[in-house]
């Protein structure tokens, strides 16, 4: 008999029924998943109170003209988004293209991608909205492309991740190889990124972003530049009985001069889709852990681990 499989340890039992259980949520009717999605957030609203704490201080920082009961509605409402961002996942992995064609009830941009016989590169740039996995397969299904990401911790989710990201993009690049990026932008390849998130290491500026200072990072503005890619925002926003696509005109005049003014300039594109949808936004994110000062993050200390 052969050595079984690592990921068939008992320690990855939770993951497999996990993974079972969105399998069946797929099979459902819409209107049940998005039901069944509302009641996780609500769950999710209700137990995970340090990511709670760490929306309402975003968006206390973001939105400083919420009141307490408008902010505290919103961020319940976010939840609800992240839950039905979760069993969107299913969706995306499993569901037939023309079923999903179905729910996509707005498309606005076609015009500004590129042709099949295009050779340039090509960066989607995109945000963590909570129907981003969703995003990236419409996008496919219109432009074939690369996603670069960041691989899972957990062996069982980064090997279903390949595998159905996969089915469905031309491939992934992990978000650490630079060079595998540029190496695909310059043979033509299309690849969609999503760089709004706190990044504290080298290479970042400190840009605004919705009035705050976030460490903002360069690898957009240095990916176009060492490609001659160009790039192709494009947003997935969720809506009543659907989806809306949105894809871009390409950035004029970018990368410029300046990396700062460039992050800048994303940044602001950013905010914008924040406030045409400011729930579907990643509010749990810690996108200001890293300050300017060196000084402190605004968010609660994390519980030390008891051994």
């Amino acid at each position: 008999m052969g050595t079984p499989s690592p990921l068939l340890h008992p320690r990855y039992w939770p993951s497999w029924l996990a993974i079972g259980l969105l399998r069946l949520i797929a099979a459902l009717p819409y209107p049940l998943i998005m039901g069944i999605g509302h009641g996780v957030g609500v769950l999710l609203y209700v137990f995970a109170l340090r990511r709670r704490q760490i929306a309402g201080i975003n968006l206390q920082l973001c939105m400083p003209a919420l009141d307490d009961k408008q902010r505290s509605a919103l961020v319940r409402t976010h939840f609800i988004a992240l839950g039905k961002g979760l069993v969107e996942v299913p969706m995306a992995w499993w569901w037939p293209q023309a079923r999903l064609e179905k729910r996509l009830l707005q498309v606005e941009g076609l015009e500004h991608l590129p042709a099949p016989d295009d050779t340039r590169g090509t960066i989607f740039l995109t945000a963590h909205f909570s129907s981003l996995e969703l995003s990236g397969r419409y996008l496919g299904a219109r432009c074939p492309s690369y996603a670069m990401y960041r691989p899972n911790e957990n062996p069982v989710l980064e090997r279903l991740i390949q595998r159905f990201r996969g089915r469905h993009l031309l491939g992934i690049i992990a978000r650490n190889d630079a060079r595998g990026m540029i190496q695909a932008l310059k043979k033509g390849g299309r690849v969609w990124f999503a760089p709004d998130q706190n990044y504290a290491h080298k290479g970042k500026v400190f840009a605004d972003f919705m009035g705050v200072p976030a460490a903002t990072h360069t690898a957009t503005s240095r990916f176009a530049r060492s490609s001659g890619a160009r790039v192709i925002p494009f947003v997935l926003f969720r809506i009543a009985g659907g989806y809306r696509l949105r894809i871009e005109a390409p950035l004029a005049d970018f990368p410029g001069d300046d990396p700062q003014q460039d992050a800048e300039r994303i940044n602001a594109l950013f905010a914008s889709w924040v406030r045409t949808a400011p729930e579907q936004y990643n509010w749990i994110h810690r996108r200001f852990k890293t300050r300017p000062d060196g000084g402190p993050p605004p968010y609660p200390a994390r519980r030390p681990k008891h051994r």
